[in-house]
Order: structure tokens, then sequence, then C-alpha cells
């Protein structure tokens, strides 16, 4: 269990994905490019098997925004996309409506 205090110190935001390509050296990541509306992220995520590209280009996703920066496979991944599994299916969080760019997760 953690505290409140600490759950607080997690920065969720809400991120329009401008660009998603196949990680040039791994078969299950994406690389995505993420606008949180003060910035753009490099966010790479392991749903290659669940979702395509051109699925995600345009899509609101939310973000841990205040990761350190982690090197996946050779390539930073600057945040990390939150999603729910079910063990076979696997779906990325998105807002029910559509939400200002960068907006804060509370």
């Amino acid at each position: 269990m953690i505290s409140i205090d600490v759950f607080r110190q997690i920065e969720l935001r809400i991120g329009t994905v401008k660009q998603a390509e196949p990680h040039p050296n791994a078969d299950k990541l994406l690389v995505l490019k993420v606008d949180l509306g003060t910035e753009e992220r490099q966010v790479v995520a392991g749903i290659r098997a669940h979702y395509t590209p051109e699925e995600l280009v345009g899509k609101q996703v939310v973000v841990v925004a205040n990761l350190e920066t982690a090197k996946l496979r050779g390539l930073d991944s600057q945040g990390m996309v939150l999603a729910a599994s079910d063990g076979e299916k696997l779906v990325i969080l998105t807002p029910e409506k559509p939400v200002t760019t960068g907006a804060k997760v509370s």
C-alpha cells in the first residue's frame, strides 16, 4: 500500500499521439511521439501486438509524465502510456470524451 502523498507525486496527463511506428529492434514495441501540450515526448510502449501505428495516431492517451527516462532496446522512453490487460487483451486508457492535450488526470 502507498500513501495518498506518494500517489499525488505521480503526474498523469492526457497526451495526443502525433506519430507511431514500429521499434526498429523489437517486435513487441511501438515508438510514439506524444504531444503533452507544452512539449512532445518519445514514449516506447509494449503494445505492438494489440495496436497498429495507424490506430494510435490522433488518439488521446493517459501518460505518466514524470517518470525518469528509460532506455528500451536502445531508444529513450520519456514516459509511460497506461493500459489495462486481462491477460489476453490489452487496451490503452483514453478519456471518455476529448479533452485539452496536456490536461492533468486526477
